[in-house]
């Protein structure tokens, strides 16, 4: 490999586990924060007060679904090249985004807790009060940004990223093939073998 190469796949090498680290981690803390709490509050059933939770799935389903597809784009940016390789980066960037204003607009959302208070009471709308916001939508917005931040690194340097093929180099040029050895004819195995392969033994 020429110097050139080897300088050209050194930073190339740092941004691909970069992106990878920033990517898995956003999926992971996405996923994370739709099974958590996101809001509680308490709602008045048969004269009983009652506190009723909603996760993040039950407010919004948007981070974890996103945050799979997000890590789909993350594997696909390495099996497609040129073109193809911009555009999966860019649905990458788009995920992250995604999860992002879900987590945003879902940080002060109420409707899952009145849905739910409505379901306690058996009524078509329920008041809830008292109602807490935790931590986890930030969480997920966090997740959200770390993908994000994965999507621009794959369209700013992914072109010098290498494609999940065992017939380029690590820079991303095709190996040179190995060139065969003409048989040896006083071994008849190799003669035999050559011929197996469909080969002429006698190098005509």
């Amino acid at each position: 490999m020429s110097t050139a190469a080897v300088r050209t796949s050194r930073p190339a090498g740092r941004t691909v586990g970069a992106a990878l680290l920033l990517g898995a981690a956003g999926a992971a803390l996405a996923l994370l924060a739709g099974g958590r709490t996101w809001a509680e509050g308490t709602t008045t059933v048969a004269q009983s007060t009652v506190t009723k939770h909603v996760s993040g799935q039950d407010v919004t389903g948007l981070p974890g679904a996103l945050a799979v597809v997000g890590l789909a784009a993350l594997v696909a940016v390495f099996a497609v090249r040129g073109v193809w390789r911009t555009v999966v980066a860019a649905g990458l960037v788009l995920a992250g985004a995604g999860v992002v204003a879900a987590a945003v607009t879902g940080a002060g959302d109420t409707s899952a807790l009145e849905e739910q208070a409505a379901k306690a009471g058996g009524l078509t709308s329920g008041a809830v009060d008292h109602v807490t916001h935790t931590a986890w939508p930030w969480v997920a917005l966090a997740g959200g940004v770390l993908l994000l931040l994965a999507g621009l690194l794959a369209l700013r340097h992914g072109r010098h990223w290498p494609a999940m093929s065992g017939r380029y180099e690590r820079d991303g040029t095709p190996r040179p093939r190995r060139a065969r050895t003409a048989p040896d004819p006083e071994r008849p195995e190799e003669l035999w073998k050559a011929l197996d392969r469909g080969e002429d033994p006698t190098g005509a």
